[in-house]
């Protein structure tokens, strides 16, 4: 597909695996890659991912993934729990850019499909200036695995397939 391009990574990013930030650490955006679950808390024994980008439209870019976590132990569910957690103590994360203008981000865990042993749903937003750019995730755990399943990039409302592709994601997992 014109437009489009795929990476394959099996190696876990350096700063996955990020420690359990202290309760009262300021919500500032050295925490917005563990509030957009685009990280995890706890270690994997084992990481795959695939990246699916779209980057035609000078104004606008998409970028979908999907990601596959092992842990040991109750590692997987201790990663669920901290992101709940963080994003409840954390909805909002004003930062600024290089040249001082604000950006607010915004976070929420929202209703998930009923996948696997738990599921969650994070939505984002990043508002620069008047424009909005959205961010969802959904990510389930089975057993001592988390599949996440995100989009960023997407304009306002954009996210309305990834419940189908978080089920689909599942299903080949499981299957």
């Amino acid at each position: 597909m014109s437009g489009y391009s795929v990476k394959v990574a099996t190696a876990t990013p350096p700063d996955d695996g990020a420690q359990r930030p202290p309760a009262d650490a300021p919500c500032t955006d050295a925490l917005i890659p563990l509030l957009s679950a685009t990280r995890l808390t706890g270690t994997a024994t084992a990481f795959a991912s695939a990246t699916l980008t779209n980057d035609t439209d000078p104004n606008h870019f998409w970028v979908g993934a999907e990601m596959l976590r092992t842990y040991t132990g109750d590692t997987a569910t201790q990663a669920m729990a901290d992101l709940r957690s963080l994003v409840g103590r954390c909805p909002v994360v004003t930062t600024s850019d290089l040249d001082g203008k604000p950006e607010v981000f915004r976070f929420a865990v929202t209703s998930a499909p009923r996948l696997g042993d738990d599921s969650v749903h994070i939505s984002c937003s990043m508002t620069y200036d008047s424009e909005v750019m959205e961010c969802d995730s959904i990510l389930i755990r089975i057993g001592t695995t988390v599949v996440t399943v995100d989009e960023q990039g997407a304009d306002p409302g954009g996210y309305r397939y990834l419940p189908q592709l978080a089920a689909a994601a599942v299903r080949k997992y499981q299957g």
